[in-house]
């Protein structure tokens, strides 16, 4: 339950934004994320003091936390950013809709939603847009941003495609690679077959196995806009490990 809700005043309903621009700080480019089922309260408040001293651009955590999350940057730059049908895709739209309701109303500001896999596979293309397309009105309502979670390491280069012009047409602000629980997370060739399928005016997020600067570098020239990684403070700060 949430216990830290967002007033209506807070909430803007304007668009919600694109990713930042690929040349900018590196920090800003960075959702500092921790997913991990068993991330404790300790961790969180340490993933969100290290967000505050860097600038990052959110927090990714799991939505039972979004509201410690929240509390803990009230008045800071850093939004909080969650999951929603994390991390299968294969729940109700109805469900994903209501995931993002309630994030949003205990404080989440970027929602990163897992698409239907199954169903993007199986062809039906009109059901993946429309479980898209829900979220986004939900989420946009409230000037929240919208990621779409493709999950790369299942999919066909031509399926990767198709799957982000679904979302570029269901108004989605980004595309994003990978949950980090599949067999592999982002590659250079994947972010860049999204920037091209998804467009100028889509976002891109690279996921999953991004641990150094280099790294970061090399999604950053194949064209992602933005970063998601437990390895932030590493990034920032030169190391290499």
């Amino acid at each position: 339950c949430c216990t830290a809700p967002v007033a209506p005043s807070t909430l803007t309903g304007a668009p919600a934004q694109s990713a930042p621009a690929a040349e900018g700080p590196v920090a800003a480019l960075i959702d500092h994320t921790l997913l991990k089922p068993d991330a404790t309260d300790e961790q969180i408040g340490q993933l969100c003091a290290e967000a505050r001293e860097h600038g990052f651009a959110t927090v990714c955590v799991n939505p039972y936390r979004v509201a410690l999350a929240a509390r803990l940057l009230a008045g800071s730059q850093v939004k909080v950013c969650t999951v929603v049908g994390f991390p299968l895709g294969a729940t109700f739209t109805e469900v994903k809709v209501l995931e993002t309701d309630i994030a949003i109303r205990c404080g989440a500001r970027e929602i990163d939603m897992v698409l239907n896999i199954g169903a993007l596979k199986s062809g039906d293309l009109d059901r993946v847009k429309q479980d898209i397309a829900a979220v986004v009105a939900e989420a946009h309502a409230s000037g929240v941003a919208v990621k779409v979670i493709l999950e790369t390491a299942l999919l066909t280069d031509k399926e990767k495609a198709v799957a982000s012009a679904l979302a570029v047409l269901a108004g989605a602000d980004f595309v994003k690679t990978s949950t980090g629980f599949a067999a592999h997370g982002a590659t250079e060739a994947d972010v860049s077959l999204l920037r091209l399928a998804a467009g100028p005016g889509t976002g891109v997020k690279a996921s999953g196995g991004i641990r150094t600067r280099e790294d970061l570098d090399r999604m950053r020239q194949a064209g992602a806009s933005r970063i998601g990684t437990s390895s932030g403070v590493q990034i920032v700060s030169g190391g290499n490990r």
